[in-house]
Parts: structure tokens; sequence; C-alpha cells
């Protein structure tokens, strides 16, 4: 479930709060060898499904920055943030890749809001994220995300 805050102020109020859980997604060949076209990174781990099969995880696994990449859109299922004039992806303080995400998986983001701090204008948010992958004893991801939001 989406929670959805107006403005800076409800914002802050935050803070150290859980943001929930998102929904699975699944992680196809499809996607991965569209991220492999768009970033030119075609190893074979990636995209040959017959190599794979036969190399150290037994399938063709996703990018590490491919499950990065899907970030943006499972946080945005967890937090919505209105009344602000501009929302920046600002970095990462961390990020880990834990386990390989093998094609046919279905992945899930894990989020906390850690902390809200004001900068120039607006507020910049720090959100701990764990990416799980469904049946798997370790996480695909673990991040500390940056975001500001200006009014």
């Amino acid at each position: 479930m989406t929670i959805t805050v107006n403005g800076l102020d409800e914002l802050k109020k935050l803070a150290g709060s859980d943001l929930g859980t998102s929904e699975w997604i699944e992680i196809t060949q499809d996607r991965i060898n569209t991220f492999a076209d768009a970033t030119g990174d075609h190893q074979w781990i990636h995209v040959d499904p017959e190599r794979a099969a036969e190399g150290p995880f037994g399938a063709p696994i996703a990018h590490g920055y491919l499950t990065l990449s899907l970030f943006i859109p499972l946080f945005t299922e967890l937090l919505d943030v209105q009344g602000v004039t501009t929302k920046v992806n600002y970095g990462l303080n961390m990020v880990r890749f834990p386990s390989p995400v093998k094609v046919g998986s279905r992945i899930r983001l894990v989020g906390k809001l850690a902390e809200v701090q004001e900068v120039p204008g607006g507020v910049q948010i720090a959100v701990d994220g764990t990416i799980e992958i469904k049946g798997g004893t370790k996480p695909a991801a673990v991040l500390t995300s940056l975001s500001r939001f200006y009014s």
C-alpha cells in the first residue's frame, strides 16, 4: 500500500518510518536483454541462456545495475510525495548485491525512510532499501538511496 504525503512537512514527519513492501515483479529474459541493449553489457551470463545454464549460476542472471534500476519503480509503490515542484534522484550512499537474480525470479522492495534532512529549498531523504528475491535466503540488493524534494 502506498503512503501518500502532501508537502515537505508531512514528509519530515515520516523520518524513521517503515515504508512497507512493494509488489513482486518478475525478471524476464526479455527485460535482461533490453537492459543489455541499453547499456551495451552483453556478457554471456546475462544474455546467453544456453551458455549461462552451464555457468556458475545455472541460469542467466540479471545485471546488478538492472536490479538497482528497478529501485525507483518499486519505491514509487511505497511512497508518493505530492505538493512539491521537483523530485530528484540525488544518488546512493551504499549498494551491495549479495545474491544474483536468476531469470524467472520475482523481486520486491522493502523500504525504510531512514533520514530526512533539510537542504536549500527542500529536503533530502535517505531510504534504506532491501530488494528481496522470492524464496531466496539472501537479498538481491541492499542500498541506501538519496532523493531530494523541492517545494
